[in-house]
């Protein structure tokens, strides 16, 4: 690593020998400067890394030099040094964005801690979480390797998504693909025990885990008080992971409090059709069927998703009035924020905002996307950045300013797919690459979830013979014609429709007005 400069600007720099001479052992070279008119002079030719500043020296204050400073070199770490404890010089530093504030007499650890923190905090985060995820690599894999159950494998997956945030910040790539391998291991793992398992828990078993059909009913519905002023309002956001959420977090924490951080279990197919029609209706998606007819399609969005809602209500003898909003583009999410007072009139205010989920698909079509969200990290830097400026988050501003609590969540989420796996439909066979419906499907049925009886999955079946079939893991479906192709095009792309951590378990957060 090249040497560190440091600029020091103190009228009673001789008064700091001791500092600077420690500092120099440390390895470090410091210039010092007697004002802020000299500072600024010596960062117009010497290249400096971190600025060291009096608050009350004469000619230009600590605040005036930090302000031109700021204005020249905007990312240039400058620590504000003081004899005062006033209030409102810690907020006019604060304000100027100041890197770290310290209040004299200060003793030469305080300068080096504050050195560390500002030029060296991400070598030495990304060696401490290197070190961190070494010793807990092992304890995960025998977690993996157990007879988990249900609330075992949301606590699995959410240590996963701890460790890719935290080696996100990391330079040891090594590490990275290590926990990619990991998380491989774990979906395989976790795709074993939902095959082994849904059927009963799509029958009812007691100790099935919060799925689709059941959101509503058990955790939305108990929080509707009868006569309330106050709205229950469920956003939901299509095709937002659970890591997509962690990544939207810190752009709420402003505004709201998670009072309840949950995660759900989603139907398959984890396609639209099928998981978020379960959801809002609070039903499978033969009940769906034969409640509603034959409106909705394999792959196309339900065209009225408000008549699942009231129906919804209406089964669970739940009256009250409600309002349905969905919000597909961005002129839609501007006109809702305009008027967002106007549904909060209802009991129960349910909003569909589809962003991730057309983000998802881009990423298939528009080479653009491709690059910009090319791997896990990139996709939730630009799912948190899409949310940072959408007119979601201003929806939400104004509802926590009302003091409305929020339920935030998803339909299903998506996988980043890698392998293809071949199979033969026929030009009825749907074209979703992580599930196949139809009847005249040939396949391995090694490499797939097979369900042969469709009752039993409450899935509806065009005809007699009807089969679906669900890719796991990053698996994804290809046909022999130009499979070289197809397998290159899609591969690394974001899907949805198949068995995976990924899109299964899905975010359910209760959010509480700050």
């Amino acid at each position: 690593m090249s040497e560190i400069n440091i600029l020091w600007a103190d009228d009673e720099i001789d008064l700091l020998k001791p500092h600077i001479l420690f500092l120099e052992e440390k390895g470090y070279k410091v210039f010092t400067t007697n004002s802020g008119d000299e500072a600024l002079e010596y960062l117009d030719y010497q290249p400096i890394d971190i600025v060291f500043l009096d608050e009350q020296m004469p000619g230009l204050s600590g605040l005036e030099t930090l302000s031109t400073v700021k204005e020249k070199f905007p990312s240039l770490p400058v620590v504000m040094i003081t004899k005062s404890e006033e209030e409102y010089i810690m907020e006019d530093a604060i304000g100027s964005k100041i890197s770290d504030y310290l209040i004299k007499p200060v003793n030469p650890n305080q300068i080096l801690l504050s050195i560390k923190k500002n030029l060296d905090v991400k070598r030495l985060v990304s060696e401490k979480t290197t070190t961190d995820y070494q010793r807990e690599f092992r304890n995960l894999s025998m977690r993996i390797n157990e007879d988990l159950e249900e609330d075992d494998w949301i606590d699995v997956y959410k240590k996963l998504i701890h460790w890719e945030n935290e080696l996100d910040v990391s330079d040891d790539d090594s590490m990275g693909e290590i926990l990619a391998m990991q998380k491989g291991d774990a979906n395989s793992a976790f795709c074993r025990f939902y095959e082994e398992n849904y059927f009963d828990w799509i029958g009812g078993a007691d100790y099935a885990p919060l799925l689709s059909h059941n959101v509503f009913p058990k955790k939305v519905l108990p929080l509707i008080e009868e006569g309330s002023t106050e709205p229950v309002v469920v956003i939901c956001i299509d095709n937002i992971r659970f890591d997509q959420w962690r990544a939207i977090r810190p752009s709420l924490s402003e505004y709201y409090r998670v009072e309840e951080e949950n995660v759900y279990y989603s139907i398959v197919p984890t396609a639209t059709s099928f998981s978020r029609n379960a959801l809002f209706s609070g039903l499978l998606p033969t009940e769906i069927e034969q409640r509603f007819g034959k409106q909705w399609g394999s792959d196309d969005d339900f065209t009225s998703e408000s008549d699942l809602v009231d129906g919804m209500l209406a089964l669970n003898g739940k009256r009250c009035k409600n309002e349905f909003v969905k919000v597909n583009n961005l002129e839609e999410g501007k006109r809702l924020a305009d008027k967002i007072g106007e549904y909060l009139h209802n009991e129960l205010l349910v909003i569909s905002y589809n962003f991730v989920d057309t983000l998802t698909h881009a990423k298939t079509e528009l080479d653009m996307i491709k690059e910009l969200a090319d791997n896990e990290a990139a996709y939730r830097s630009v799912t948190s950045s899409w949310f940072e400026h959408s007119p979601l988050l201003e929806i939400m501003k104004i509802l926590s300013e009302k003091g409305i609590k929020v339920m935030l969540t998803t339909d299903h989420g998506s996988i980043r797919v890698k392998n293809a796996v071949k199979v033969i439909g026929d030009k009825n066979t749907n074209t979703n690459l992580r599930y196949k419906q139809g009847k005249n499907l040939d396949y391995s049925s090694k490499e797939v979830f097979e369900v042969s009886n469709t009752e039993q999955a409450h899935l509806p079946r065009q005809n007699v013979s009807t089969k679906y079939i669900f890719a796991r893991g990053d698996d994804f479906f290809v046909y022999p014609n130009n499979y070289n192709h197809f397998a290159k095009y899609y591969k690394n792309t974001f899907q949805h429709g198949g068995i995976s951590m990924e899109e299964v378990l899905c975010p359910l957060v209760l959010l509480d007005p700050k």
